[in-house]
């Protein structure tokens, strides 16, 4: 599993977020607190944030422990942005991808992290990964199932979906296909977020007196204004207001219509 957080709002520093609370992304990266499965988060990092002016986000991304990289400890303090996300890797199976397998996956305007696990992997994705046209698929950063859970949403984002619809989808189709699967899925363009609760935790911290939204695994402080959101649910968010939609399975049948 993974840990992984996104926040529009006040320009801030990025240590304000990552690495300087109590709880932080940081922290979590050796002692997450509600983390469902798995105990340690040291199988690489990443961070994009968006600087004013400029749609398209910078990304760093390293494949080791996020603890040990002074570099982010120097950039953290230094970066100011008003939109972010960030994610600390457990890798479900060990691999060679290195950093391209690190989350936040991008593309244009976007950024994506994966929180879980394709049950079955690669098996029983394999029919919907062949729904994609031949380049996108070739166009993976790495051969991992969060890398193909991106391709799929990222294939709605291009035909117009709205941040929500293009995680409910693939959420529903890849439970379908394979069932037991985690799919804490977060997304956000700069202006907006959007998540899933599918198999693990997910909160979000609504501050409506300084317009901030934060979305993410857990809590990084004890903030009483966190909110946990219900399982199978599906986030979206701006620093004005936060909607929760239940999320139901689509069954095989209608999957096979489409």
């Amino acid at each position: 599993m993974c840990r992984h957080l996104a926040y529009v709002g006040p320009v801030v520093a990025l240590g304000r977020l990552l690495s300087e609370p109590e709880h932080s992304l940081v922290h979590q990266s050796w002692e997450p607190r509600r983390q469902r499965n798995g105990t340690i988060n040291a199988d690489g990092f990443g961070v994009g944030w968006y600087a004013d002016d400029d749609p398209v986000p910078a990304r760093y991304r390293k494949a080791g422990p996020i603890w040990s990289d002074l570099t982010f400890a120097d950039l953290a303090r230094v970066v100011r942005s008003g939109a972010a996300l960030a994610a600390v890797r457990d890798a479900t199976r060990p691999g060679a991808d290195g950093e391209a397998a690190a989350a936040p996956f991008s593309d244009g305007p976007w950024l994506f992290s994966h929180n879980g696990l394709i049950r079955d992997w690669p098996d029983a994705a394999a029919p919907l990964a062949l729904g994609l046209p031949p380049e996108e698929l070739l166009q993976l950063e790495a051969r991992t199932d969060s890398a193909l859970v991106w391709a799929l949403v990222l294939h709605r984002l291009r035909a117009g979906d709205d941040l929500g619809t293009a995680l409910a989808g693939p959420v529903r189709e890849l439970a379908a296909a394979a069932p037991g699967s985690r799919l804490n899925l977060l997304l956000t363009d700069g202006t907006s977020i959007a998540a899933t609760a599918w198999g693990d935790s997910l909160w979000y911290l609504a501050d409506t007196l300084t317009k901030r939204m934060v979305v993410a695994s857990e809590p990084y402080d004890d903030d009483s204004r966190w909110c946990e959101v219900p399982d199978r649910t599906l986030l979206t968010a701006t620093p004005a207001r936060v909607e929760l939609t239940p999320l139901k399975e689509t069954p095989m049948r209608e999957k096979e219509r489409s």
